[in-house]
């Protein structure tokens, strides 16, 4: 039996199962039912007169030919989507979902702010942003961008982008410097408590400073505070609890108001590149594109 399908629609549901690994996982990304993200399979399984996946209870897996028409049907689904972003480039205004991947504290401060304008300019575009300190990955997920902070691992077919650069700065509070003294240079630092930045699941990252040479200093500064949220980080600071080493515009206003100190502030911010991340395919997306831009032109203005 031949059910009358969208033979597209189908591909792309198949891909989707075969990127996810479950027909579960599918039918949740596309939100259909698990029946459904099956009877898309098995449509272009009788359509073709071969078998795709090798499925059980427990696992599935692609037969050869599937491997084969997997790795089309990819092809054939970028360009189609990039068929539909000429007519959108063509009447020049972005539209459908934009679905926007980003770290949690940089995204709620920084980034969301500039997309929701973009959104308020262009009512057509649609968003859908998550924020979360979760690497997600643009096939698998489903993310049209995402914006990663700091060193990236390079990886074929996607695009990298700089869009601005935070300086990181030292810093303490007055109480805390009047009861522990103040570092003068970088070799002080390890002789005092920090409060560190701590991601569940990752190693401690050290704190990277200009060194007079120019090189760049990792110092792994001593704490008995770690903590996941660079706004508590930041109160935990302010409070006299230890150093902190924080983006400047976290802290701009508490630097001035008083409240936190900068420290070492004679030697230069080490600048942590923020980057707009998107899989390489034949027709960049008009969305796409004027998402970058705007980040680019409106993350600097936040940073200094």
């Amino acid at each position: 039996m031949v059910w009358n399908m969208d033979r597209l629609e189908s591909m792309e549901v198949f891909v989707r199962a075969v990127d996810l690994g479950s027909f579960a996982a599918a039918a949740v990304a596309l939100d259909l039912s698990g029946p459904m993200v099956g009877k898309h399979v098995r449509f272009l399984e009788e359509r073709l007169g071969v078998r795709l996946l090798n499925r059980t209870t427990r696992r599935q897996s692609l037969t050869d030919f599937g491997r084969a028409y997997y790795e089309r049907c990819r092809m054939v689904l970028a360009e189609a989507e990039a068929a539909d972003a000429l007519a959108a480039d063509q009447l020049s205004e972005p539209r459908g979902r934009l679905r926007v991947t980003m770290p949690a504290h940089f995204g709620r401060h920084c980034v969301t702010p500039i997309l929701l304008e973009l959104a308020r300019h262009h009512p057509t575009l649609e968003l859908d942003l998550s924020l979360s300190d979760r690497f997600a990955d643009l096939v698998e997920d489903g993310f049209d961008l995402a914006i990663r902070t700091g060193t990236l691992n390079d990886r074929a077919g996607v695009i990298a982008r700089r869009v601005a650069r935070q300086r990181m700065i030292v810093c303490a509070s007055p109480a805390y410097i009047e009861s522990n003294g103040r570092p003068f240079q970088l070799d002080d630092i390890g002789n005092h408590q920090a409060i560190i930045y701590r991601r569940l699941g990752q190693p401690l990252q050290p704190w990277l400073l200009p060194s007079d040479d120019g090189s760049i200093a990792q110092i792994a500064p001593a704490g008995r505070l770690r903590l996941d949220d660079l706004d508590a980080i930041a109160d935990a600071a302010t409070d006299g609890m230890g150093l902190a080493w924080l983006p400047y515009w976290l802290v701009r206003s508490r630097i001035e108001s008083g409240t936190l100190t900068r420290l070492l502030p004679d030697r230069p911010d080490y600048l942590y590149d923020c980057r707009a991340l998107w899989l390489q395919t034949p027709h960049l997306p008009l969305k796409v594109r004027l998402a970058v831009d705007a980040l680019a032109a409106g993350l600097p203005k936040m940073m200094n």
